[in-house]
């Protein structure tokens, strides 16, 4: 048996050793050096663009503009943005599409970003690049900026981008309507109205950018890089270069974390561009490009700031009866994935619970400002932080127990979701709550989240290491929240995971002597290809180690979906399961060795509808719950997490010591978001693009004490019983600490980052 056990990960040692090859370490020696020129322009038309003074620096081999790109646009979900600024060529613009129909053309004349790209320099020495770079010659007319939500909704905004037909920015809406709300505000006991902010948070991997492009043995388009879905990568460089797919070739190697950020493409079709056209040239070295961190926070997206407007109705016992919600996302410049988030946002601002009423509205809308994208928890976070919010507030107005609140309204196999449709089966929500609330029993402290302040079993705390805090300014809190996350992309899309087994041996063998597996997943630092490996050994019935894995290649793999939505190790594992099944009946037909393919595909989804909202959304979800004690210096502002209860139902932990460390992880990544990280985002331009100036969490910052409980009940889908659970812990943590919060100093919060500063100046008005 290897499910449930905890193997040590197959690159434990490579990386402890720094043997590991991150794509800035596969760099050959003779290698070219590429620089991407971002526009600096957040809003600006390109009137003139001129790169022969750059082509004319010593060491610059080439420059690529627009004009070396036979399909200048690209976009995960939505293709709305230029590979390269260009200037307008005779006066011409491309013609927006009429209301309703797709997407025309998009202007590549206007720069909307700031880390738009106006060109790549390749030269023989990063310096040479740079001079290049510095060496070209711009001339460009500003526009007038729409940096945020009011800004982009105003009647005078500039529409930033015609091509979608629409008359103004904002450009996707979601829509629920259910029940009578009208008449259910007159049944409630209390309403509680509350508008809420969420801010950027910059996914701050460990390796910024890099990777290297190359023409392989075979006349591919080669690029090694850190992404998260290989074939997705691929498709997206072939589209730019108008190539067939088979012609392309992308390769994974190790890769220094991605939580999203690496959905959408950064350096893969500009550098894929690069070496394919000097090729064409006769130039056969590769080229290399790697950016500084600054590059990296300025030029990938973000976790979307949000806006959300919220009233909820509840009778006497806390039941719901009645929510009404309308959220606005800020997409920024380009779409990336906001379309989808947007989904995941909408369904998540009526939380995991039986609701019979409601009216809730959500809107993607674009903005002359850093694009928003993909980030753990993909929109989960932002609406659970508004409905658990609302929750506890009613919780608190009534003096009720905010447990007991969420056990009297949570969801249950056969509950009838928001969305108009019965859930999935499998829903453990009540037993994720009662466990979190078992596990946070702590003496002197009650019996559940509301029992009182943690008190003397608070761990000592001051804020300043040198002055101990005033008496008495210490308050203590605990705080509470429940959520669910869809586990695999949702909304109707066409949802599939591909696998490949190869059992070896010689003919007249009883039994395989080994296993190859080959999976495009990518390992973005969580374990997947260790865990892919157990269940491949698992299914074949072989030793771990008698297991070879093969992994993000897409001249060696099927296509395997994103490494995002809390799918891979669900959707792997019954691609693993099937094609392990395939193989073993071709060992007993006598093949030898014995080739197995398996495409797994789950139960379809449904796209909401268009008036109602009324779907099948998602196939599987997950479930979380977290209680998290604080201490707060309301002197300082300062807070200390003092211990997080982290319960999660993961159906079934294929390997148990990487499921508390995804759990860890989470934790540590929710709360820096919800403490520290404030992206200083003005007129479109990023301020603090350094970790001197963006305070992620360091060891001395996260929670003194992290109890990870785990619950093992199975998802009737799930491979083993598995479901996934990577994106769960950003779910509550944030509503979870203003809870506490509150319960601290009777003080509730609507917005963080919760820096010292903010705290206090709540703290104070409040007085």
């Amino acid at each position: 048996m290897t499910v449930g056990d905890n193997t040590i990960r197959l690159d434990a040692h490579s990386k402890v050793m720094g043997e590991a090859t991150y794509p800035a370490d596969r760099v050959p020696d003779d290698a070219l050096v590429a620089k991407v020129v971002f526009t600096n322009q957040p809003h600006a038309e390109l009137l003139s663009l001129d790169v022969s003074a750059a082509e004319a620096v010593p060491g610059v081999v080439a420059v690529f503009t627009a004009a070396d790109v036979p399909v200048n646009e690209y976009g995960l979900t939505l293709p709305d943005q230029p590979v390269f600024i260009s200037p307008t060529v005779d006066g011409a613009t491309p013609e927006p599409s009429p209301a309703g129909e797709a997407n025309g053309p998009v202007a590549p004349n206007i720069s909307r970003w700031e880390a738009d790209h106006l060109a790549m320099v390749v030269a023989e020495t990063a310096a040479a690049a740079a001079a290049g770079a510095a060496a070209i010659e711009t001339e460009w007319r500003q526009l007038p900026l729409a940096d945020g939500i009011d800004a982009a909704l105003a009647a005078d905004a500039p529409l930033l981008h015609p091509e979608n037909g629409l008359a103004g920015n904002s450009y996707q809406s979601y829509h629920i309507r259910k029940g009578d709300p009208d008449a259910a505000w007159a049944e409630a006991a209390v309403v509680v109205e509350d508008t809420y902010e969420l801010p950027y948070q910059e996914h701050a991997y460990l390796q910024p950018e890099a990777g290297v492009a190359y023409i392989d043995e075979a006349g591919r388009v080669t690029v090694e890089v850190a992404g998260q879905w290989v074939h997705e990568d691929q498709e997206q460089i072939a589209h730019v270069l108008g190539l067939p797919l088979d012609e392309v070739r992308v390769i994974y190697p190790a890769i220094g974390g991605a939580f999203g950020g690496r959905e959408d493409t950064s350096l893969q079709i500009v550098l894929a561009l690069a070496a394919w056209r000097l090729h064409q040239r006769g130039e056969t070295r590769a080229i290399a490009s790697r950016w500084s961190r600054e590059e990296s926070i300025v030029g990938h997206h973000k976790r979307h700031r949000v806006r959300a407007r919220a009233k909820w109705g509840a009778d006497a016992e806390g039941r719901i009866l009645v929510v009404e919600s309308e959220a606005w996302l800020d997409a920024g410049a380009y779409n990336y994935t906001s379309n989808k988030v947007l989904g995941n946002l909408h369904i998540g601002l009526a939380g995991p619970y039986e609701i019979p009423h409601a009216n809730i509205d959500s809107h993607a809308v674009y903005t002359s400002s850093i694009p928003g994208g993909a980030f753990r928890g993909f929109g989960g976070p932002q609406g659970a932080f508004v409905a658990e919010s609302q929750l506890n507030k009613i919780a608190a107005a009534l003096d009720l127990d905010p447990v007991e609140v969420r056990l009297r309204n949570s969801l249950t196999d056969g509950s009838i979701g928001i969305f108009q449709t019965a859930m999935p089966d499998g829903v453990t929500l009540v037993e994720v709550v009662e466990a979190c609330r078992h596990n946070a029993i702590t003496p002197g402290a009650g019996s559940g989240a509301g029992a009182g302040p943690i008190g003397a079993e608070a761990p000592e705390f001051s804020p300043f290491a040198t002055l101990a805090a005033a008496p008495g300014a210490l308050a203590h809190g605990r705080g509470f929240a429940a959520a669910f996350k869809n586990i695999g992309f949702s909304f109707g899309f066409p949802e599939r995971c591909e696998a490949e087994i190869v059992l070896n041996g010689e003919p007249g063998d009883e039994h395989p002597s080994s296993a190859d597996l080959y999976h495009a997943g990518a390992d973005v630092g969580q374990g997947a290809h260790t865990v892919f490996t157990q269940m491949a050994a698992e299914a074949t019935g072989l030793p771990v180690e008698l297991v070879t894995g093969h992994f993000s290649d897409t001249a060696s793999s099927g296509d395997s979906g994103s490494a995002s939505a809390s799918r891979l190790t669900f959707m792997a594992g019954n691609s693993i399961q099937g094609a392990a099944e395939q193989a073993d009946k071709a060992w007993r037909d006598g093949d030898r060795p014995a080739r197995g393919q398996f495409r797994y595909v789950p139960p379809q989804t449904e796209a909401m509808d268009p008036e109602t909202g009324a779907c099948q959304p998602n196939f599987s979800y997950g479930y979380v719950a977290q209680a998290i004690d604080l201490t707060v210096d309301t002197e300082t502002g300062h807070i200390q997490i003092d211990r997080v209860i982290s319960t999660h139902d993961v159906g079934k932990a294929i390997n148990p010591a990487l499921v508390v460390g995804q759990i860890e992880g989470g934790v540590a990544q929710a709360h820096g978001y919800t403490l520290s990280e404030e992206l200083v985002v003005t007129d479109g331009r990023v301020l603090n693009p350094r970790f001197s100036g963006y305070l992620i969490p360091g060891i001395g910052d996260i929670p003194t004490r992290v109890d990870s409980v785990i619950l093992e009940l199975a998802d009737p889908l799930g491979p083993w019983g598995a479901r996934g659970m990577a994106e769960m812990p950003m779910m509550t943590y944030a509503p979870a600490v203003t809870a506490a919060l509150h319960d601290a100093t009777g003080v509730w919060f609507n917005q963080f980052p919760l820096t010292p500063s903010r705290v206090l100046a709540g703290l104070k008005a409040a007085k």
